[in-house]
C-alpha cells in the first residue's frame, strides 16, 4: 500500500477472530514500511473500538524504512475484530509504502 507524500494517512486492516478475551499486555505488532526518511513516518495501531496507540512519530531520523516490532498495552482491548494499522508521511519530498504487518497475540 502506498503512502502518499506530505499527504492523508492511510489504514491497512487485519481481521482477527477466535481468539478468546482481550489482547495481551504484550500485544506485539510486526512492521515493514519502505520509505526513503523514516523520520517522515507516522505510525499508529487502532484497535476494533477505534482507540488509537502510537507507534512511532515522526523525527529528523534520515534512515530509510521501518522494520520493526512494537510491545502495545493493549489487554483492555477485546482481541476479536479488525485491527487497522494507520500510516501518514507528515513530511514533502520523500515517499514509500507499507510492504507488511502482523499482530502477534
Amino acid at each position: 500500500m502506498s503512502i502518499p507524500d506530505a499527504g492523508a494517512a492511510v489504514y491497512s486492516n487485519v481481521t482477527v477472530s477466535g481468539v478468546t478475551g482481550n489482547a495481551p499486555s504484550a500485544l506485539k505488532v510486526g512492521v515493514d514500511i519502505k520509505h526513503t526518511w523514516s523520520g517522515d513516518v507516522v505510525i499508529d495501531l487502532v484497535a476494533p473500538d477505534g482507540s488509537t496507540y502510537r507507534l512511532k512519530n515522526s523525527s529528523s531520523s534520515s534512515t530509510p524504512n521501518v522494520a520493526t516490532t512494537y510491545l502495545v498495552n493493549a489487554s483492555s482491548e477485546v482481541a476479536n475484530g479488525t485491527w487497522r494499522l494507520k500510516v501518514q508521511d507528515v513530511f514533502s519530498q520523500d515517499t514509500g509504502y507499507v510492504d507488511a504487518w502482523r499482530l502477534t497475540f
